[in-house]
């Protein structure tokens, strides 16, 4: 996968060593421990190039969705830049985009395609099977969409993460913080990478009541595909609508999973008047989005630019790797985002609680159960 090409100055060399035994010893004496020349220079810090073309492709939230995509473009750019490499991209608006423009990259010759979420698995396997010469980086999905186990195309590398996990804690969490006893949830589609969110998040309210004996209400979400879902990952007044009707019914914290249908959630707080905190996905909203500064508790976040930069700077390195990899607490491929300006309205025995939460999941003493630790 990875070609190496290699400038040699030899002619430049050869010259300068013909021109060193040529030398009066004076000459020699006096042009020792001389600064180097500039075509000795030039030698010196010639680097390897790298032909290698690392590609990806968005589903229909966009690069500049502010978490999911955008964390996986920063990853490929990252190493791209580092490798010395090439780079192409393609942008979907919809799913009747995802074959096509997986087609384009591979026309363009890339080496390495990144796809992005669990909606492009089956033109992603479709590809890779019609181009087993090309390594593709699925995210989100285990690339067995006989749902067998087994993988349906061999040169894929699935990205996954256990996010319930890390739900689990923004769960307990936001359990502790509301005053209303009320919490909710929604998403997009009732994707497996939708709903893992989900069922983290209610698993933790619900150890947070056991825990503590209260009785916090988990609204828009009752397990499996069952809850308040958009259609979708835009930003539009369904989201808004969703949103808003989960503040009416006493909701104080919200997690939106979908990318930008945050932003509806964030359109439906404003218009309510209450004090509603938010909770990201994937990214560090408070870091990715300023304008949520005010109001977001925390993030429940997917290492996506980590895990997809290693998987691409392997590629480039021509070490190759298709094992799946699932992020989870333990390896940090999953985690929460600091309370940022939330730190003086949480209890600290609140916040300290969360952290010890969090080892023990880690140790096994705390079970989050979700479709990938089945």
């Amino acid at each position: 996968m990875k070609r190496l090409t290699r400038v040699a100055a030899l002619a430049a060399a050869t010259a300068l060593t013909l021109a060193a035994c040529a030398a009066a010893p004076e000459e020699a004496e006096e042009t020792t421990g001389s600064e180097p020349s500039a075509e000795e220079t030039s030698a010196e810090e010639e680097e390897e190039s790298i032909d290698f073309k690392a590609c990806i492709v968005s589903d229909a939230g966009g690069f500049d969705d502010k978490s999911f995509n955008q964390l996986s473009y920063e990853g490929v750019t990252r190493a791209v830049e580092e490798l010395g490499a090439e780079m192409a991209e393609v942008q979907s608006d919809s799913e009747t985009d995802f074959a096509p423009n997986i087609e384009s990259l591979v026309s363009e010759g890339c080496n390495t395609i990144v796809t992005v979420g669990f909606a492009l698995s089956a033109a992603t396997v479709e590809a890779a099977n019609a181009n087993p010469d090309i390594e593709f980086v699925l995210i989100d999905d285990a690339a067995d969409n006989d749902f067998d186990g087994t993988k349906d195309a061999e040169n894929v590398k699935p990205i996954l993460y256990d996010t319930a996990q890390a739900a689990f804690l923004a769960g307990y969490l936001a359990a502790g913080y509301s005053t209303s006893g009320v919490v909710g949830t929604f998403g997009g589609q009732p994707f497996p990478t939708v709903t893992i969110f989900m069922d983290g998040f209610a698993q933790g309210v619900a150890h947070y009541n056991a825990e503590k004996g209260t009785d916090v209400q988990v609204v828009g979400y009752q397990g499996g595909d069952q809850g308040s879902f958009t259609g979708g990952f835009e930003a539009n007044d369904t989201a808004k609508q969703v949103a808003a009707g989960l503040i009416d019914q006493g909701a104080d914290v919200l997690l939106p999973v979908g990318g930008p249908i945050y932003q509806s959630a964030m359109d439906a707080i404003a218009d309510s008047g209450s004090e509603v905190a938010l909770i990201g996905v994937d990214a560090d909203f408070f870091e990715t989005d300023p304008s949520t500064q005010d109001i977001v508790l925390t993030s429940i976040l997917k290492k996506m630019d980590v895990s997809v930069y290693e998987a691409v700077m392997a590629a480039g390195e021509g070490n190759v790797d298709y094992e799946t990899y699932v992020g989870t607490l333990e390896n940090e491929g999953v985690g929460l985002a600091p309370l940022h300006n939330f730190e003086d309205k949480v209890d600290p025995a609140l916040w300290a609680e969360v952290e010890a939460l969090r080892e023990a999941i880690i140790a096994g003493e705390v079970e989050v159960t979700s479709y990938l630790s089945e």
